[in-house]
């Protein structure tokens, strides 16, 4: 009777059971939950992320950008490592690290002739089976002269300055140029109202000009290409042409309204950037020296650089503007407006012709790279901080820039990979004043706290052997 009522109730037309319908589901996974299964992820060539288990989206880019930015040197060491997990796993043998494309080829090549004697390889393949049978090590003979074979280590720079120079009354000035490096190795400063040779060779320091009784001061310095004569910018607009061998001046130039930040030589043409908005050609060689007045930028001008063939002239003003000019023209031929605050430091590669970088202040922190030849821009990279000023190494393809808010630090950079080669610390105010030295290897850096470092950065050239040959019986004359 129960069980009779029990089924009735449930059909009855009126029963809240029956007109209740309860779904029944089970909840979806999440797609961000991690699995865990053991799938090896193969698509990186870093084997330190192979072996992960499955990770959401952002965990899975955050990682990603975290292997990509693993230097050479660990690469190299993943390859042999590859390498030794291909000798003793799938039975080849490489003895020295090649590439898995050129791990192919060598495998599908196959020589025509061999001269060789079957019999006398067989002799060989027994002997060198029969000595790894008593070998102490687990690993084959190819992977142990894999793991033998000499790496090029990465190049090491000194953390340290090899000098430290005090420069009192250093003024802590972005848009100004103070610190320039002769030709002749003598180290041109301006300190207040005063400008300071040091010598590299001997350590001398001396006094060139004074331009306290004129109630002036220095905002910029800048040697020819011979190093022979230094032009002088100044905080009322003039232009101060010194002979150092004689500690002479040689013409007093003016014509600016406001001070001249920024000088940049070409042969006997010497370019002025003033806060005035303007840059002036003067000509040394006639009596009237203003030649030429470029006006393009909307606010103070604070980088001048020639580029190596000496065709091309980049800008670079507080109106986050990058003109190039050309010898000829009163209007600049290209026009960059990508960065987001002022343009002082600027760069011409010695390497390849045509290629420009630009660094922005506060406000943009970018490094940006063009070619100037064709207009178009190659690569920028965020470097997180002020930049303040760039420069080429004379020998290898490396970059070196020194930046201000709020690192204050000097970084090395290749190029085209723009991976960090190293970071240098040491000044507490910001990097504000950059030279490279005439061979090319060391850097002087000078800052608002008053001192001038001095650093190994860049290495040397590579010199070429000479020959033996008995053609030349003289190999050491000079």
């Amino acid at each position: 009777m129960n069980a009779d009522y029990n089924k009735r109730l449930m059909n009855s037309p009126s029963s809240t059971l029956a007109r209740k319908e309860i779904p029944i589901s089970s909840p979806l996974p999440s797609k961000d939950k991690c699995s865990n299964r053991f799938i090896p992820d193969r698509s990186s060539p870093n084997w330190n992320g192979k072996f992960n288990l499955l990770q959401s989206q952002e965990s899975r880019n955050k990682n990603n950008a975290m292997f990509s930015d693993v230097n050479s040197q660990a690469s190299k060491e993943n390859q042999i490592y590859s390498n030794v997990i291909a000798n003793e796993v799938l039975g080849t043998r490489l003895e020295q690290s090649t590439s898995r494309e050129t791990r192919t080829l060598k495998d599908n090549s196959c020589n025509l002739f061999e001269y060789q004697s079957p019999a006398k390889k067989r002799l060989i393949d027994d002997t060198s089976k029969m000595i790894a049978n008593y070998a102490l090590s687990p690993l084959g003979s190819d992977s142990q002269n894999l793991l033998c074979s000499a790496t090029k280590p990465p190049r090491k720079i000194p953390k340290a300055p090899y000098k430290v120079l005090d420069a009192p009354d250093l003024q802590d000035d972005f848009y100004l140029n103070l610190v320039d490096w002769s030709p002749q190795n003598l180290l041109s400063v301006g300190l207040g109202t005063c400008v300071y040779l040091w010598s590299a060779n001997n350590g001398q320091v001396t006094k060139l000009c004074d331009f306290q009784s004129e109630g002036d001061s220095v905002t910029s310095v800048s040697w020819t290409e011979k190093g022979n004569h230094i032009a002088v910018g100044t905080q009322r607009g003039y232009i101060h042409i010194w002979d150092v061998t004689v500690s002479r001046l040689i013409t007093l130039l003016d014509g600016h309204s406001a001070r001249v930040g920024t000088l940049a030589w070409n042969n006997d043409l010497l370019y002025s950037g003033s806060r005035d908005k303007s840059i002036f050609q003067h000509d040394l060689r006639t009596p009237c020296s203003i030649t030429r007045k470029l006006r393009a930028h909307k606010q103070e001008v604070c980088g001048l650089k020639w580029s190596p063939d000496r065709q091309y002239l980049a800008s670079g003003g507080n109106d986050n503007k990058l003109f190039i000019w050309n010898l000829s023209a009163e209007t600049p031929i290209q026009t960059y407006a990508d960065h987001e605050a002022a343009v002082k430091a600027i760069a011409w590669s010695p390497h390849q012709h045509g290629l420009l970088a630009s660094g922005g202040g506060t406000a943009d922190r970018c490094i940006r790279f063009r070619n100037v030849l064709t207009g178009q821009s190659i690569n920028y990279i965020d470097t997180g901080s002020q930049v303040c000023n760039l420069a080429w190494s004379k020998h290898t393809n490396e970059l070196v820039s020194t930046h201000g808010y709020s690192k204050n630090h000097i970084v090395i950079w290749k190029y085209p990979s723009l991976s960090k080669v190293a970071e240098l610390s040491g000044h507490t105010y910001r990097v504000l004043y950059l030279s490279v030295s005439p061979e090319g290897e060391s850097i002087v850096t000078g800052a608002g706290d008053e001192t001038l470092r001095f650093w190994n950065v860049f290495c040397k050239p590579k010199t070429s052997k000479e020959s033996k040959s008995l053609l030349n019986p003289f190999p050491c004359a000079r």
